[in-house]
Protein backbone atom coordinates (compact mmCIF):
# COMPACT_ATOMS: atom_id res chain seq x y z
CA UNK A 1 0.00 0.00 0.00
CA UNK A 2 1.46 3.51 -1.02
CA UNK A 3 0.21 6.16 1.10
CA UNK A 4 0.20 10.13 -0.19
CA UNK A 5 1.55 12.23 2.20
CA UNK A 6 -0.34 14.71 1.12
CA UNK A 7 -3.65 13.45 2.58
CA UNK A 8 -2.26 12.80 5.49
CA UNK A 9 -0.82 16.72 6.97
CA UNK A 10 -3.40 17.26 10.40
CA UNK A 11 -1.44 14.36 12.03
CA UNK A 12 1.37 16.93 12.86
CA UNK A 13 -0.08 19.86 11.99
CA UNK A 14 1.51 20.12 8.70
CA UNK A 15 1.44 23.06 6.56
CA UNK A 16 0.50 22.07 3.06
CA UNK A 17 3.30 22.63 0.44
CA UNK A 18 2.75 25.47 -2.09
CA UNK A 19 0.69 24.61 -5.09
CA UNK A 20 3.24 24.96 -7.78
CA UNK A 21 5.15 22.77 -5.32
CA UNK A 22 2.53 19.88 -5.67
CA UNK A 23 1.86 20.39 -9.27
CA UNK A 24 5.97 19.88 -9.19
CA UNK A 25 5.78 16.81 -7.26
CA UNK A 26 2.73 15.03 -8.97
CA UNK A 27 4.84 16.24 -12.23
CA UNK A 28 7.88 14.65 -11.53
CA UNK A 29 6.27 11.38 -10.04
CA UNK A 30 8.30 12.59 -6.80
CA UNK A 31 8.71 9.30 -4.38
CA UNK A 32 6.15 9.55 -1.13
CA UNK A 33 9.09 9.51 1.08
CA UNK A 34 11.10 12.99 -0.52
CA UNK A 35 7.24 14.51 -0.55
CA UNK A 36 6.43 13.46 3.09
CA UNK A 37 10.34 15.39 3.61
CA UNK A 38 9.59 18.25 1.24
CA UNK A 39 6.21 18.93 3.42
CA UNK A 40 8.62 18.20 7.01
CA UNK A 41 11.07 20.59 5.95
CA UNK A 42 8.68 23.32 4.47
CA UNK A 43 6.33 23.27 7.81
CA UNK A 44 9.53 23.35 10.22
CA UNK A 45 10.42 26.53 7.61
CA UNK A 46 6.77 28.28 8.37
CA UNK A 47 7.51 27.20 12.08
CA UNK A 48 10.96 28.76 12.07
CA UNK A 49 10.04 32.23 10.54
CA UNK A 50 6.87 32.59 13.00
CA UNK A 51 8.86 32.13 15.97
CA UNK A 52 12.05 34.11 14.92
CA UNK A 53 9.81 37.19 13.70
CA UNK A 54 7.98 37.15 16.71
CA UNK A 55 10.73 37.32 19.09
CA UNK A 56 12.86 39.21 17.13
CA UNK A 57 10.82 41.77 15.91
CA UNK A 58 13.76 43.52 14.01
CA UNK A 59 14.27 41.21 11.73
CA UNK A 60 13.67 41.16 8.04
CA UNK A 61 13.54 38.44 6.14
CA UNK A 62 11.92 36.95 2.64
CA UNK A 63 9.49 34.60 3.99
CA UNK A 64 8.10 33.67 0.24
CA UNK A 65 11.72 32.76 -0.87
CA UNK A 66 12.21 30.83 2.66
CA UNK A 67 8.97 28.83 2.23
CA UNK A 68 9.79 28.17 -1.52
CA UNK A 69 13.36 27.20 -1.12
CA UNK A 70 12.17 24.37 2.08
CA UNK A 71 9.59 23.34 -0.36
CA UNK A 72 12.09 22.69 -3.19
CA UNK A 73 15.48 22.26 -1.59
CA UNK A 74 15.44 18.17 -2.93
CA UNK A 75 13.50 18.40 -5.79
CA UNK A 76 15.96 16.95 -7.82
CA UNK A 77 15.71 13.51 -5.37
CA UNK A 78 12.82 12.75 -7.68
CA UNK A 79 15.49 11.90 -10.56
CA UNK A 80 18.54 11.00 -8.17
CA UNK A 81 16.40 8.86 -6.08
CA UNK A 82 18.95 6.48 -4.31
CA UNK A 83 20.00 10.07 -3.01
CA UNK A 84 16.58 9.37 -0.77
CA UNK A 85 18.69 6.62 1.55
CA UNK A 86 22.07 7.08 0.44
CA UNK A 87 24.46 9.92 0.72
CA UNK A 88 24.59 11.88 -2.54
CA UNK A 89 25.07 15.78 -3.78
CA UNK A 90 23.74 14.48 -7.68
CA UNK A 91 20.38 16.19 -6.63
CA UNK A 92 21.62 19.61 -5.96
CA UNK A 93 22.23 20.77 -9.50
CA UNK A 94 19.28 18.39 -10.67
CA UNK A 95 17.19 20.32 -8.67
CA UNK A 96 18.37 23.58 -9.59
CA UNK A 97 18.03 22.63 -13.69
CA UNK A 98 14.55 20.91 -12.76
CA UNK A 99 13.41 24.56 -11.68
CA UNK A 100 15.14 26.79 -14.02
CA UNK A 101 13.47 24.65 -16.91
CA UNK A 102 10.03 25.48 -15.03
CA UNK A 103 10.71 29.54 -15.45
CA UNK A 104 12.03 29.76 -11.32
CA UNK A 105 14.19 32.50 -11.01
CA UNK A 106 17.54 31.51 -10.04
CA UNK A 107 17.37 33.84 -6.75
CA UNK A 108 14.10 30.81 -5.97
CA UNK A 109 16.26 27.87 -7.36
CA UNK A 110 19.50 28.84 -5.81
CA UNK A 111 18.26 26.92 -2.69
CA UNK A 112 18.49 23.20 -4.45
CA UNK A 113 22.13 24.05 -4.29
CA UNK A 114 22.53 26.52 -1.04
CA UNK A 115 20.50 23.99 1.37
CA UNK A 116 23.89 22.47 2.19
CA UNK A 117 26.76 24.64 0.23
CA UNK A 118 25.82 27.45 3.19
CA UNK A 119 29.31 26.82 4.78
CA UNK A 120 31.43 28.01 1.74
CA UNK A 121 29.25 30.65 -0.10
CA UNK A 122 30.62 34.19 -0.47
CA UNK A 123 26.61 35.38 -1.36
CA UNK A 124 24.83 33.31 1.54
CA UNK A 125 22.03 35.10 2.57
CA UNK A 126 19.73 35.01 5.67
CA UNK A 127 16.88 32.97 4.29
CA UNK A 128 19.64 30.44 2.45
CA UNK A 129 20.71 29.94 6.46
CA UNK A 130 16.80 29.54 7.34
CA UNK A 131 16.39 27.09 4.48
CA UNK A 132 19.44 25.26 6.10
CA UNK A 133 18.46 25.40 9.74
CA UNK A 134 15.03 24.09 8.66
CA UNK A 135 16.49 20.85 6.73
CA UNK A 136 18.54 20.54 9.72
CA UNK A 137 15.74 20.57 13.02
CA UNK A 138 12.78 19.21 11.72
CA UNK A 139 15.11 15.60 12.93
CA UNK A 140 16.85 17.17 15.88
CA UNK A 141 19.90 17.73 14.21
CA UNK A 142 21.40 20.63 15.56
CA UNK A 143 24.30 22.30 13.97
CA UNK A 144 26.88 24.96 16.10
CA UNK A 145 28.29 26.94 12.90
CA UNK A 146 25.16 27.03 11.27
CA UNK A 147 23.43 28.51 14.34
CA UNK A 148 26.48 30.46 15.21
CA UNK A 149 26.41 31.42 11.66
CA UNK A 150 22.73 32.49 11.82
CA UNK A 151 23.34 34.49 14.95
CA UNK A 152 25.80 36.55 13.98
CA UNK A 153 23.84 37.60 11.03
CA UNK A 154 20.68 38.26 12.45
CA UNK A 155 22.28 39.95 14.85
CA UNK A 156 24.02 42.20 12.65
CA UNK A 157 20.97 42.84 10.67
CA UNK A 158 19.04 43.85 13.67
CA UNK A 159 21.74 45.44 16.20
CA UNK A 160 21.39 43.00 18.88
CA UNK A 161 23.92 41.16 20.52
CA UNK A 162 25.23 37.84 18.94
CA UNK A 163 25.15 36.26 22.60
CA UNK A 164 21.51 37.26 22.73
CA UNK A 165 20.41 35.86 19.72
CA UNK A 166 22.06 32.90 19.88
CA UNK A 167 19.93 32.07 23.34
CA UNK A 168 16.98 33.13 20.90
CA UNK A 169 17.95 30.29 18.73
CA UNK A 170 18.77 28.01 21.29
CA UNK A 171 15.38 28.47 22.80
CA UNK A 172 13.08 28.17 19.46
CA UNK A 173 15.30 24.83 18.33
CA UNK A 174 14.78 23.62 21.19
CA UNK A 175 10.96 23.66 20.96
CA UNK A 176 11.00 22.45 17.62
CA UNK A 177 13.60 19.72 17.61
CA UNK A 178 11.62 18.03 20.59
CA UNK A 179 8.72 17.13 18.06
CA UNK A 180 11.54 15.52 15.87
CA UNK A 181 11.06 12.02 16.75
CA UNK A 182 7.37 12.27 15.58
CA UNK A 183 8.06 13.77 12.62
CA UNK A 184 10.45 11.34 12.07
CA UNK A 185 8.36 8.29 12.56
CA UNK A 186 5.82 10.45 10.20
CA UNK A 187 8.19 10.58 7.27
CA UNK A 188 9.59 7.20 8.21
CA UNK A 189 5.65 5.37 6.64
CA UNK A 190 6.53 6.63 3.22
CA UNK A 191 8.60 4.49 1.33
CA UNK A 192 11.64 5.55 -0.54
Amino acid sequence: MNINPFDELTELKLSPLPEQVVALCNELNAPPRLTAHLILVHSVAIELINDFTSKCPKLRINKEEITFGAATHDIGKAVFREELSEAGNKHESEGYKILKQRNISSKMARFTKTHTKWKHGQSITLEDLFVALADNCWKGKRDDELEILLSKQIAHQTGEEDWSIYIVIDDILQEITSAAPKRLIWQAKYSP
